[in-house]
């Protein structure tokens, strides 16, 4: 056992008794704090009490480059927040650093949001000639039209597209509608009439996006797709399937949208977590203006 091994026993045995956490849950904090832990050791810090802000900024922004989805780099922020709570309530830490966390700095882990015109650039970039091209567009457009996870894109089957929405199952199995602008859906179009054949079916139903091979399409191949088409127009942001989702929301927000729709859109069950896309573009006003001003 690590020498962090038996505070965190202890944290997790709190967890279960006190908190009343499910066992799941519990697992969750397990996986985060394990990889904590072990980025602590490798920077042979091996008290709690001796982890300063930067470390742990520094291990989110680790998580970060390792192309993270910020929703599981707030997870595992969360995870260190809730065991900081314990440390400081037990005497293990004298200070509660993790209080101030909600700092502009964090917010700087956020990975980059594409600009509309880089945006139309990725959704240009396949060869609309063949059919992982008209798939690989029809996908960035769903991205980029719905703000969907790239979870809830593969597991999409054939109806669940109408002809200006799509249906999305969510986090926790919870349904919903999202309406997608004309241009995902030709593309989707474009995709099933030039290029899907037969329909491919598993458990899950007649999947929509497939493979070459003919099997539903998976998060780590859409992964790699987009990574593809970034490199192919020499786009320098550090981008991911999510990154759509990150610039479909500042999108809507910059043009005027309700926060509470974008929730909606996004399926966030907390305002919260929608909120942060209104620094993002604070950030964007900022910098404009720092920019633009004649006394910027």
């Amino acid at each position: 056992m690590s020498c962090f091994g038996s505070i965190l026993s202890c944290f997790y045995s709190y967890l279960l008794s006190e908190k009343g956490l499910s066992p799941n849950t519990k697992l969750a904090y397990e996986r985060d704090l394990k990889r904590f832990s072990d980025y602590l050791h490798s920077k042979n810090i091996t008290k709690f009490s001796s982890v300063s802000q930067n470390d742990i900024l520094d291990f989110l922004s680790i998580l970060q480059n390792k192309c993270y989805a910020t929703s599981s780099i707030y997870r595992n922020l969360m995870a260190i927040k809730v065991l900081f709570r314990f440390l400081k309530k037990e005497n293990e830490i004298k200070k509660n650093i993790t209080l101030n966390l909600s700092s502009p700095k964090l917010w700087q882990l956020i990975p980059d949001v594409l600009t509309e015109d880089e945006i139309l650039a990725l959704i240009d970039a396949p060869d609309k000639s063949s059919f992982i091209g008209l798939r690989d567009k029809a996908i960035m457009e769903l991205l980029y039209a719905g703000g969907l996870r790239v979870t809830e894109l593969c597991q999409l089957n054939l109806q669940d597209i109408k002809d200006n929405s799509v249906r999305v199952l969510g986090k926790g199995g919870k349904e919903r509608i999202v309406p997608v602008a004309k241009p995902a859906v030709k593309a989707i179009d474009n995709y099933l009439c030039n290029h899907y054949k037969i329909p491919i079916k598993d458990d899950k139903g007649e999947a929509l996006f497939i493979t070459k091979t003919a099997k539903r399409i998976d998060r780590i191949q859409v992964w790699n797709r987009v990574k593809f088409y970034a490199k192919k127009i020499a786009l320098e942001k550090r981008i991911s399937p999510h990154t759509f989702r990150h610039s479909f929301a500042t999108h809507l927000l910059d043009h005027g949208a309700d926060l509470r729709v974008i929730q909606d859109m996004l399926g966030h069950a907390d305002i919260g977590t929608t909120e942060r896309y209104t620094h993002i573009s604070q950030q964007k006003l900022i910098s404009s203006f720092d920019n633009f001003h004649p006394r910027g």
